[in-house]
């Protein structure tokens, strides 16, 4: 069986999946990694490619993770001294203030992620993957990225021969060998984070477009796919609730983007699972007959997926203080304060009072599912140790 894992992602919110998967690994004893196909989007991408490249270390992998993102400081993803920020507001004042009188290169990003690139080039050893794919520890692992230029959702991927490369209305995979480009542009946050030159064309993050997250496992050839998010799952009582007594006066910069922000990040993993549990639910009461007569041939693929208990956004609250002076005081501008433009401002956290919180919470949220994630991930929990010795 090809068990899938499915990272999306969003900014520092991703922190929330190296709880799950450290308390996965601690569940399951698994020496090498129990996903045969591993799909990241978004900063998801970050934590897919350093599985990847661990894929004969699981245990250590995810403590690695945990370790890494418990400890992280904002300076350690993008630039915060005054020199850098002041000379990308200066691009941004010409940009804006000039009406493109000058011919100059317009500004396109507010923050520099070059410590990003460096701190993926220490941690991640992409080398490794091909091997992987190779002695079939791993069966396929995929990165999605935004391509600016045309909208479309493009998946890179790699894997063993049996995998065809796909092309959809809005979304295409390509094979090529993962590269710590593929990983920066799949998690460069829209507006926020440069753009990534990727073979002459521009990316971005990757859930700008990818409507189907689940999709690229599922062309990997995932039987079982266990998703992860950072959406907080709100009953209807609950939305109801929200949308009738949240007042407020004032609406500022802040607050629209973390809007947009949650747009882009919150709603498609969703959705698409929804969509994948509507064709498992129809293809259960189909016959064989009914089945072979299908233009295009579908098979029942189990889901399962794991979200916080929490919100990730309103957890938050008061991590503003922890920013550097200088981003603090920026974020500031637009609204952000310690009680509100929260959500604005997760997705920018990048710093240990708030990433360890996150961690923290996806440990112990899966921790509290230990049957519930075993039986899905393994059929019975008694089989564990059997299916993790193969």
């Amino acid at each position: 069986m090809n068990l899938g894992l499915v990272l999306t992602g969003g900014g520092a919110r991703a922190a929330y999946q190296v709880g799950v998967l450290k308390a996965i690994a601690e569940m399951t004893q698994a020496k090498e990694s129990p996903f045969k196909v591993i799909s990241g989007v978004s900063a998801g991408a970050i934590n897919a490619a350093y599985l990847m490249s661990r894929a004969d270390q699981f245990g250590i992998a995810t403590q690695g993770l945990w370790d890494l993102w418990t400890r992280l400081h904002s300076e350690r993803v993008y630039r915060t001294d005054p020199a850098s920020i002041a000379s990308l507001g200066s691009k941004w004042l010409r940009t804006v203030g000039m009406g493109g009188v000058f011919n100059q290169k317009r500004a396109n990003h507010l923050l520099s992620t070059e410590p990003l690139r460096e701190l993926l080039a220490q941690e991640l050893s992409l080398e490794r993957i091909p091997g992987f794919i190779k002695n079939q520890s791993l069966k396929g692992i995929a990165l999605s990225a935004t391509n600016y230029l045309t909208g479309t959702a493009i998946t890179f991927f790699d894997g063993d021969d049996s995998i065809s490369e796909w092309v959809r209305s809005t979304r295409l995979g390509v094979r090529t060998t993962v590269a710590i480009d593929h990983v920066m542009a799949s998690s460069a946050i829209p507006v926020f984070f440069p753009p990534i030159r990727i073979d002459g064309a521009l990316y971005g993050d990757g859930c700008i477009r990818l409507t189907s997250p689940v999709s690229p496992a599922i062309h990997l050839g995932a039987d079982r796919i266990l998703c992860v998010g950072i959406r907080y799952f709100r009953t209807h009582e609950q939305t109801i609730d929200l949308n009738r007594n949240l007042k407020r006066d004032d609406l500022s910069i802040a607050d629209i983007g973390g809007v947009l922000l949650n747009a882009v990040f919150l709603d498609s993993l969703e959705t698409d699972i929804e969509r994948l549990e509507r064709i498992n639910r129809t293809l259960s009461i189909m016959t064989d007959e009914q089945k072979r007569k299908m233009a295009s041939p579908l098979k029942t693929i189990p889901v399962m997926a794991l979200r916080p208990s929490q919100d990730l956004g309103h957890l938050a609250r008061g991590t503003l203080k922890e920013f550097p002076t200088l981003i603090r005081f920026l974020l500031k501008g637009v609204g952000a304060k310690e009680d509100k433009g929260w959500d604005l401002v997760s997705y920018l956290a990048f710093e240990k009072a708030y990433t360890q919180q996150l961690a923290e919470l996806g440990y112990s949220d899966t921790l509290r599912k230990k049957e519930s994630v075993l039986e899905f991930l393994f059929g019975d929990p008694s089989r564990v140790q059997s299916e993790l010795a193969r």
